[in-house]
C-alpha cells in the first residue's frame, strides 16, 4: 500500500504538468485509476506481462506494485512518458519492471509475453493485431475496457477469427469490494 500511495501522490503532484492525466482526474485518481487498475491483479499469472501504451503507468505500474511475483514490460512510444515510467520504476524500487520505448506493433522483445494488458488504448478489434503477435502460444490478453466491452467484442468478430482467439469473455471486476466496476476483455491466442 505504501508504494501505491507514493506512486499516486507523485502522479497527483506531477501528472497534469507532464500531460499524463487531465485536471478533472485528480479528485478521482485513487478510485477511478489506481483501484480500477489494481482489481486486475488477480487475473495475472507469474511470468512475463506486457502493458501496451503504458502512459502514466496505468495499469502497468499499479500491477507491478500489486504483483511483485510477475515481470512487467511497459511498452510506451512517447519519450516523456517513458521518462516518467523509468523515473517511477527507480523511485519505487520496482525490480520487476522493464520499460521499452516503442509502439506495440514495432516492439522487438527478447521473448514473447505470457499475458498482455492495455487500458484506454484502442478498440478491441484494433488491439488484437497489436497484442496477438507479442504473445507466446496460449498467451492471454487481459484488456481493460469501458461499459461497451461486449459491443467491442461483437464488433471485433473478424479480427477474433483472423487471429484464432479462443475463450473470449468479458469480466466485471470490483463490484464485490464496492468499487466502480472494471470491465476486462480476456482472450487467448492459439
Amino acid at each position: 500500500m505504501e508504494l501505491a500511495r507514493r506512486y499516486t501522490a507523485d502522479l497527483a503532484r506531477r501528472g497534469e504538468e507532464l500531460g499524463l492525466i487531465g485536471p478533472l482526474e485528480l479528485p478521482r485518481l485513487w478510485s477511478r485509476h489506481i483501484i480500477n487498475s489494481g482489481v486486475v491483479a488477480p487475473l495475472l499469472r507469474p511470468g512475463l506481462v506486457g502493458d501496451i501504451g503504458s502512459g502514466a503507468g496505468l495499469p502497468g505500474i499499479v500491477l507491478a506494485i500489486a504483483r511483485p511475483d510477475v515481470e512487467f514490460v511497459l511498452i510506451e512510444p512517447m519519450e516523456r512518458r517513458v521518462l516518467w515510467l523509468e523515473d517511477q520504476k527507480d523511485l519505487l524500487g520496482l525490480t520487476n519492471v522493464t520499460v521499452v520505448r516503442a509502439r506495440a506493433e514495432d516492439a522487438r522483445l527478447p521473448q514473447r509475453l505470457d499475458q498482455v494488458t492495455a487500458r484506454a488504448v484502442s478498440a478491441f478489434g484494433k488491439l488484437i493485431p497489436m497484442c496477438a503477435p507479442l504473445l507466446r502460444p496460449r498467451g492471454e490478453m487481459v484488456l481493460m475496457k469501458g461499459a461497451g466491452a461486449a459491443k467491442e467484442v461483437a464488433g471485433a468478430e473478424k479480427a477474433i477469427r483472423k487471429y484464432k482467439l479462443s475463450e473470449v469473455e468479458v469480466l466485471e471486476l470490483g463490484e464485490s469490494i464496492g468499487v466502480e466496476v472494471t470491465r476486462v476483455i480476456r482472450a487467448r491466442v492459439p
